[in-house]
């Protein structure tokens, strides 16, 4: 019995690649159009437009307590119960001016405590707190 032995061409090795294209093309149309959902992270805010606009800077009242109790506003040692009247005269040269208490880490709480007290008696809304670098 004699085998006959069977040459391969270089034609019989030709792969179609047209399935293939077509499923390429099918992903990337899906990319595509889930890319157009995919929401990104972040958050959202809103900034007024009188800061987009304003060139001054936002007006602030500065008020530091010492860890003696010494409470100082413009560079001046005022009395506790005289905050409220200074800030309301502060208030009065710049209206809408938000308050900064800066206090030393071992001052006492109740001192900050009032001092805050009395500028909110004074009318100021916005107060934050802060620890003094000194």
């Amino acid at each position: 019995m004699a085998f006959k032995k069977y040459l391969r061409t270089k034609d019989d090795l030709v792969v179609d690649m047209t399935p293939m294209l077509d499923i390429v093309f099918i992903l990337l149309i899906f990319f595509i159009i889930t890319s157009a959902f995919v929401d990104t992270s972040g958050f959202d805010y809103n900034k007024s437009r009188q800061s987009l606009f304003s060139k001054e800077k936002s007006s602030v009242i500065s008020i530091s307590v010492s860890k003696a109790g010494l409470v100082r506003m413009k560079g001046r040692l005022i009395d506790i119960q005289s905050v409220t009247a200074n800030t309301q005269s502060m208030l009065a040269d710049m209206p809408g001016a938000s308050v900064v208490i800066e206090a030393e880490r071992e001052t006492l709480h109740g001192v900050v405590i009032q001092v805050l007290d009395n500028v909110k008696m004074a009318g100021v809304s916005r107060v934050s707190i802060s620890e003094s670098m000194e």
